[in-house]
């Protein structure tokens, strides 16, 4: 099994854990839901769908087209309906507890990050910290790679890779936030805390209430 369709079908389980669904609707739902699957295609869901339902883990249930705007036809298909098992489930959570490697690693962690709502505080710690030390080696390696190349390169082949360390410099800093929030049991991000307090202060300054919001 390829890593790319091993992404597919954890995510296609998580969604199915929600509520059952047809393939046009999964199809949907990871492509706005889980924006890393905008590349993926029918041509990638449906193999994915028959292999998981040959494991066990969904099965397929026909459920009649009610639309009452529809023009009656002779022959119309039912549509197909995928519901997860209860090995399915069972499996999924099995999914749900790995905090290896592989879970750190760019599109796998989108799509875990997804289901982190449904995810163990320890697991989403061992991931949040996994993914941060490996983006840390990156941004390590691109800044070594800029010393030694940057009297070589264009200026818009060294702004693309300064581009690039901003980026990962970016998603660091927002880890750091995630792993602090998970480590005090917050349910805001430390930002947003922040930007609370601040107008706090400003509202106390001027004779208001801590909890006043410019209300007359």
């Amino acid at each position: 099994m390829s890593k790319r369709s091993g992404i597919l079908e954890f995510a296609v389980l998580g969604l199915l854990r929600e509520s059952p669904m047809h393939g046009y609707e999964l199809r949907k739902r990871l492509n706005t839901s889980l924006g890393v699957f905008r590349a993926f295609s029918y041509g990638s869901l449906y193999p994915c769908l028959k292999t998981l339902v040959a494991q066990g883990w969904l099965i397929e249930e026909a459920v009649p087209d009610v639309d009452p705007l529809a023009a009656p036809l002779v022959g119309r298909r039912a549509k197909i309906v995928y519901r997860l098992t209860t090995a399915g489930k069972e499996h999924f959570e099995e999914l749900l507890a790995h905090s290896g490697p592989d879970a750190w690693e760019d599109e796998h962690f989108a799509a875990r990050f997804a289901f982190f709502g449904q995810t163990s505080r320890d697991v989403r710690m061992r991931v949040l910290e996994g993914r941060r030390s490996r983006l840390e080696e990156r941004l390590d390696k691109m800044r070594a790679s800029l010393v030694r190349t940057r009297e070589r390169l264009d200026d818009y082949t060294l702004e693309l890779q300064r581009h690039g360390m901003e980026s990962v410099e970016r998603e660091v800093r927002w880890l750091n936030e995630l792993i602090e929030t998970e480590r005090n049991g917050r349910t805001t991000r430390p930002s947003a805390e922040q930007d609370d307090n601040t107008q706090d202060r400003n509202t106390q300054e001027h004779g208001g209430q801590p909890g006043d919001r410019g209300t007359a």
